[in-house]
């Protein structure tokens, strides 16, 4: 009975701190703490620290390349591939939003990019709605594609703890099933894209919106662009280091007997990733003339410390809770897991659609999957379906293509759950897990 009881405490800490949003869902994780070692006398669980300090040494690095600028040269170069190539842009905006987030390991990096996608599409005769809501699903997708992302850090620290016949699948291993498995989901939202929803001159509710001046005048309006900005070395120089950083990072994963050995053991890529993402951090600082005071103020600092306390306060509470009762869910839950692997799939998307974030589902479900005896190929496999956030439209990226969308294309239906984002959505995970599956057991780690 207190399982049931302890449940519905994570449940509603869960719901509440969504509701309230921000840091508020890792903090609601310390009341569910509290209760669990106050009230059921459980004993407390071991928060993720190593995760933790990945996550802030990732999120250090990234926000000192947005405050240097570095990142503005990422975005003009993708800004320039998207305006050469306008009549495809539905499929070619997805891949280079997914793209930045692989790069620089957040799905922030959309924001920018949005007012261009609705510029070029507009500006063009094409629907907004189909370059602008596949964008915004594939800039998250690409966080289990980022070698610097937190949920990718914290998928392979957890699975480092597990190892299957002796062997670890390790970052590369996970990469190798990730990337392609995101490309390929990003792919498929990009063709469905192309076709979807009536083109504009065929459009009945546009074409009243632009018989008004006023109206035409402000959904056309002026060019959103980067193209006239003048770039400094101090910029190209900053991007050339975090992306020379985690060119080294994934050759370390690729070759770890470049690392250094301890105890007979090669150094562990969690702490290969903090190191490099310090050190690329201090050189954009040494080597450009970047403010420091600015960093802890950019936008994906900001995020980054909210998932540091998400990922706290969650994956405490509910390691609190399952360990305490991990007996009883092995009994329960261990033949359905093992002959039917999809259901966990299901699991982790929900979950991750409660906490908005990908790094907190996976913080709180992989450990519990791996205990209870969810074979570790298939967590790998169906690691996308940690992006179940948007099932509903209220992540800030999808807001945010809606507030751009000037043309109204892009919006919230009705009935709330028939709005632009859920069908991508739901194509681009079903697709990467499918893909994901099938490289697992290709690969032998199913």
């Amino acid at each position: 009975m207190d399982i049931f009881l302890q449940l519905i405490v994570i449940l509603v800490c869960l719901f509440y701190g969504a509701r309230k949003g921000g840091v508020a869902l890792g903090l609601l994780g310390g009341i569910g703490i509290v209760i669990m070692t106050f009230v059921f006398g459980l004993k407390p669980g071991k928060p993720p620290v190593d995760v933790m300090l990945t996550i802030i040494a990732v999120v250090a690095a990234s926000a000192t390349l947005q405050a240097s600028g570095g990142l503005e040269v990422m975005l003009k170069g993708a800004e320039k591939l998207l305006r050469r190539n306008p009549k495809y842009i539905s499929i070619l905006a997805p891949f280079v939003t997914c793209f930045l987030t692989i790069l620089c390991g957040t799905g922030h990096v959309v924001y920018t990019m949005l007012p261009i996608i609705y510029d070029i599409a507009i500006k063009n005769g094409i629907r907004p709605e189909r370059p602008m809501a596949a964008s915004s699903i594939a800039s998250q997708m690409g966080i289990l594609a980022s070698p610097v992302s937190v949920a990718v850090v914290s998928l392979v620290a957890f699975l480092a703890k597990v190892p299957v016949d002796g062997h670890v699948i390790d970052f590369i291993q996970v990469l190798s099933i990730t990337i392609p498995s995101t490309l390929a989901g990003v792919l498929v939202i990009g063709i469905f894209s192309w076709f979807r929803g009536k083109d504009l001159d065929k459009d009945p509710e546009f074409q009243a919106r632009i018989a008004d001046p006023e109206q035409r005048k402000m959904i056309y309006g002026d060019s959103a662009t980067l193209m006239n900005k003048t770039l400094s070395s101090d910029q190209w120089t900053a991007m050339w280091i975090f992306l020379g950083a985690i060119a080294v990072v994934a050759f370390l994963g690729a070759y770890p007997s470049l690392r250094p050995a301890f105890d007979g053991k090669p150094l562990s890529m969690v702490l290969t990733i903090q190191m490099f993402m310090l050190l690329a951090g201090a050189l954009m600082i040494m080597l450009t003339k970047t403010d420091p005071t600015l960093i802890g103020k950019t936008e994906v600092f900001r995020a980054g410390m909210i998932a540091v306390v998400a990922v706290f306060g969650i994956a405490w509470m509910a390691d609190t809770v399952f360990e305490a009762h991990l007996p009883e869910l092995k009994a329960a839950l261990s033949e359905l897991v093992q002959t039917q692997p999809w259901t966990y799939a299901i699991a982790l998307l929900l979950v991750s659609k409660l906490v908005n974030s990908q790094a907190a589902a996976i913080s709180a479900m992989v450990p519990v999957g791996l205990a209870i005896g969810v074979p570790p190929g298939y967590i790998v496999a169906f690691a996308a379906a940690s992006y179940g956030y948007y099932i509903l439209p209220t992540y800030p990226s999808d807001l945010a293509a809606i507030q751009f969308d000037r043309s109204g294309t892009t919006r919230i239906g009705k009935y709330v759950i028939n709005h632009s984002f859920i069908i991508p959505g739901l194509i681009g995970v079903a697709t990467s897990c499918l893909t994901g599956y099938l490289l697992a057991s290709a690969s032998g780690l199913i």
